[in-house]
């Protein structure tokens, strides 16, 4: 049986993954900060509470032993980067590297895979964008999400740990009470209208967290884990006043959508990724876009108590 070792598994993306590696088999050992009843994990999964970076965290890699580190803690918010841009760098690249060392020290071995961000590419000049795009992020978090890439690559050339970093388009999927669709969500439910920054033509790529997983799973068995970096996504460009209209028929209203022409600094316009590299390896995603904001929908609606 492996063992993977998760960061932040009390987050969004990181009790998916929790779910997904333990019903595909392996061991789950999670790292966050939150109080061990207030964290939803299932059974079989050992928890360890600590604030990372942390000295305790270098006992836990050698008594663990994992076969993978997967790296999803770190503060993943634009506009909090913008208003503290120090704590961004500490919570991302600092972290990181501290993580990186650790493994370094006490995990010979064990594959790091770092969950990195599309924002490093801020405004691409050409649709759909790939690995080897030139990145110019907008936002202090994009700039410290390549930092946390550089990292990774200097670890993987000059100490032989083997990582890899995973850009990540617009996640989505029930659970994750921030960002446009809960935004939207949240908006039309409790207002019964939908106004919107933007002009509603900027674009994102989403993708849920169930495929998140699965992609995940996918390269820490297959990945070479040699400092290289994957898109991660579904390829499909999505407009915000496309996914207003699916998240108003999911949720059986009659609204249109105001759209107030400002765009928010730090914030790109349009996105949709090249994911034939990660293509290659034998991902494809499993969970449409329609049928995913259907399920997120019902869950904001009972979340909400609408």
């Amino acid at each position: 049986m492996k063992t993977v070792l998760i960061t932040g598994i009390a987050g969004f993306l990181g009790r998916h993954i929790a779910r997904h590696f333990a019903s595909a088999g392996w061991r789950v050992v999670g790292v966050d900060s939150l109080a061990p009843e207030n964290v939803q994990l299932g059974a079989g999964v050992r928890y360890a509470r600590m604030k990372l970076p942390s000295p305790e965290f270098g006992a836990l890699l050698a008594d663990a032993k994992p076969d993978v580190l997967l790296h999803c803690a770190g503060r993943a918010s634009v506009p909090l980067s913008m208003q503290d841009p120090a704590a961004d760098f500490h919570d991302n690249t600092v972290l990181t590297f501290e993580l990186l060392d650790s493994v370094r020290r006490n995990a010979a071995g064990c594959r790091f895979i770092l969950l990195s961000s599309a924002a490093v590419y801020g405004n691409p000049k050409a649709l759909p964008v790939s690995e080897n795009t030139h990145v110019a992020p907008l936002s202090p978090y994009g700039f410290h999400k390549r930092q946390c890439e550089l990292v990774c690559q200097e670890f993987a050339r000059i100490y032989s740990v083997p990582t890899v970093s995973v850009r990540i388009f617009s996640a989505y999927g029930a659970g994750l009470r921030r960002q446009v669709v809960w935004d939207i969500c949240e908006r039309l439910l409790t207002n019964g209208a939908l106004a919107l920054s933007g002009t509603g033509n900027e674009s994102r790529d989403f993708i849920h967290a169930t495929d998140i997983a699965r992609a995940l799973a996918l390269l820490s068995e297959k990945a070479p884990a040699e400092g290289e970096i994957y898109n991660l996504s579904t390829g499909r460009e999505t407009t915000i006043a496309e996914l207003a209209g699916h998240l108003i028929a999911a949720l059986g209203m009659n609204v249109a959508p105001a759209f107030d022409g400002k765009t928010r600094a730090g914030d790109p316009l349009n996105w949709r990724a090249d994911v034939s590299k990660l293509t290659a390896l034998g991902f494809q995603p499993t969970v449409a876009l329609e049928q995913g904001l259907t399920q997120v929908a019902s869950w904001a609606r009972a979340e909400l108590g609408l």
